[in-house]
């Protein structure tokens, strides 16, 4: 079925029905439940290149991707030729392979501040070994993050701020103890100033910030960080879990000139299959077990199916890739901004390679109060009347949109055509 008539959502509405009763909201990650624009989920039955099909055979020009691991698109066939390869050779060892070597070779040929690597199963893993790592490298406890920042659902990192400009953080989730959360200190975004006079163990932040719409860093702000931890003995760790090897091929240390101590990668790097990293100097991963101390381990660390996935799509982002992940992002967004701005709606976006955030606000947020500012309501109206013409937009307004390899001028203008209708109706 192409992606105009919708047929009706039975088989999803079904799907759903009994998902509930065996998941926690019927998803086994929240932002899936799609409660934030007020609709129930779409259940998916497959993914094509740039589109998703679900259950009930509509069609759908996605800009989720798997919330960015598919920078190739869905089921690319080098992609897939190379996963089944390693599948029929076996699915897990608990044993090392050359795989693992050869992916942590592309890691380090390609990331500015990796010498080692050790690969994880996810981006939540990888932050929290990184975090054990700084703290045991300086022998300090407390941690910086900015407000509006996800790091996955480490304890200490789900912490949100109090009054004030720097403050210590509290509990952002039931579950978190006081204790834990005491030892991260919460600053807003793009204020240098709210740093905290005495040096921490580390400071932690996604360099472009995506967990709040994609906010970027003001000039010279990145840098000031780099000098913050210089001169009090902190360590600075990027979380490049979304933009590593999708902005830039060393992410945004290499866009920017910054060079953190400590990056964590994910995402992209296990090409749609669960695989992640944290990577720093040969010093610093001379902590790690068992080379040193520093305990981490994993059963499906550097799993073979997953290295594979991920080899595979990194030998897809020669020069022409990102000036395409350029384009489209660049396309998409000026073609926003233009249906809204013709129908009188108070819009803005932020954009980069291979990522873009539609603000329903007049001018993008510096930070997460800024962004917490935009009109929720008329996000999720917007999203839901994309999804009944057959654009998958993400389904909450603090996620980025996620063009990839797969995307053309022929879904841009889909989309933007939809856009133009949903705008109006609005």
């Amino acid at each position: 079925m192409g992606s105009g008539a919708r047929v009706a959502a039975d088989q999803s509405a079904a799907a759903y029905a009994r998902a509930v009763q065996l998941l926690p909201g019927g998803v086994n990650s929240p932002v899936r439940a799609m409660r934030s624009i007020g609709r129930d989920p779409i259940f998916v039955a497959r993914g094509e290149g740039a589109e998703l099909i679900d259950v009930d055979g509509n069609r759908y020009v996605d800009w989720v991707m798997s919330w960015g691991p598919l920078i190739a698109g869905h089921a690319h066939p080098d992609v897939v030729e190379t996963v089944s390869a390693a599948a029929a050779a076996g699915t897990s060892f608990g044993a090392p392979t050359e795989a693992e070597v050869e992916l942590a070779a592309e890691v380090v040929e390609r990331v500015p501040s990796a010498e080692m690597v050790r690969m994880t199963s996810s981006g939540t893993e990888a932050s929290m070994s990184a975090i054990r790592l700084a703290r045991a490298a300086t022998g300090r406890d407390t941690i910086v993050k900015f407000a509006g920042a996800y790091h996955g659902h480490v304890d200490g990192l789900l912490a949100d701020a109090g009054s004030g400009l720097a403050t210590q953080g509290i509990p952002a989730s039931p579950g978190v103890t006081a204790a834990q959360a005491a030892d991260t200190v919460v600053v807003p975004w793009n204020e240098p100033d709210a740093l905290p006079d005495t040096g921490p163990a580390a400071v932690i932040c996604e360099p472009y910030p995506a967990n709040m719409g994609l906010v970027a860093p003001d000039e010279g702000f990145l840098q000031r960080l780099r000098d913050y931890a210089d001169a009090t003995g902190a360590l600075l760790i990027f979380d490049e879990v979304i933009t590593g090897f999708r902005v830039a091929p060393g992410g945004v240390q290499e866009r920017e000139g910054v060079i953190p101590d400590i990056a964590v990668l994910g995402k992209v790097i296990g090409g749609g299959l669960p695989a992640a990293a944290y990577a720093a100097s040969s010093d610093l991963m001379s902590w790690i077990a068992p080379a040193g101390s520093v305990y981490q381990a994993g059963t499906l660390s550097g799993n073979p199916i997953a290295t594979a996935a991920g080899l595979a799509t990194l030998r897809l982002l020669d020069a022409s890739a990102y000036q395409r992940l350029n384009a489209v992002a660049s396309a998409l967004a000026a073609g926003l901004r233009e249906g809204a701005r013709t129908a009188d709606i108070a819009v803005s976006t932020a954009s980069t390679t291979g990522l873009l955030t539609l603000f329903f606000r007049e001018r993008p947020p510096r930070n997460y109060a800024e962004a917490r500012e935009c009109d929720l309501d008329a996000y999720a109206a917007f999203c839901r009347g994309m999804l009944e013409r057959g654009i998958y937009p993400p389904p909450s307004q603090f996620e980025a949109w996620f063009p990839s390899l797969a995307h053309g001028n022929e879904h841009v203008e889909r989309t933007l055509e939809a856009a133009r209708e949903v705008f109006a109706e609005l």
